[in-house]
C-alpha cells in the first residue's frame, strides 16, 4: 500500500484566518479544491472545507471570515504514514480531507478521492 506522501496533493491552498468566506470560496473554486488549510504564519490552525462554506451560506454567515467556520486544530497525518492508516483516520473521523504535515510544515492535502483513486487504479469502468 502506498504512503500518504505518494498520493497526496502537494500544492496546498493556504489562507489566513481573516480571509473572507467569499474570497475563500472564490479561491477554492479557481483552484478546484474542496478544502484549504488555515495558517497563522506557517502554523496550521484550521481547515475549511466546501461543507463549511455551504453551512455558512445556509445559515446566512457567508459575510464572515474563515476563522468563523473553520475546524480548529484539525487532525493531520504524516507523509510516511500508509494510505490505509489515512483511510481509517478519515472514516472514523467522518471527514474527507486531511492535512499532511511534516513536523510543523504543511506539505500536502489528502482527500478521500486520492484514496479511492489508489484502490481503483487497476479497475476499468463497466462496459469499457
Amino acid at each position: 500500500m502506498p504512503t500518504v506522501g505518494e498520493i497526496m496533493t502537494p500544492d496546498v491552498l493556504g489562507l489566513e484566518p481573516a480571509t473572507s468566506l467569499v474570497d475563500a470560496a472564490r479561491r477554492m473554486h479557481e483552484r478546484r479544491v474542496g478544502a484549504v488549510v488555515v495558517q497563522d504564519g506557517e502554523r496550521l490552525v484550521g481547515i475549511v472545507t466546501e461543507r463549511d462554506i455551504l453551512r455558512a451560506v445556509a445559515t446566512g454567515a457567508i459575510g464572515g471570515s474563515v476563522a468563523d467556520v473553520m475546524t480548529h486544530g484539525p487532525d493531520t497525518i504524516g507523509p510516511d504514514e500508509s494510505a490505509g492508516q489515512a483511510a481509517a483516520l478519515m472514516i472514523h473521523g467522518g471527514f474527507r480531507h486531511l492535512p499532511v504535515v511534516d513536523g510543523n510544515a504543511v506539505v500536502g492535502m489528502l482527500s478521500i478521492r486520492d484514496l479511492v483513486r489508489v484502490s481503483v487504479d487497476d479497475e476499468a469502468p463497466r462496459g469499457v
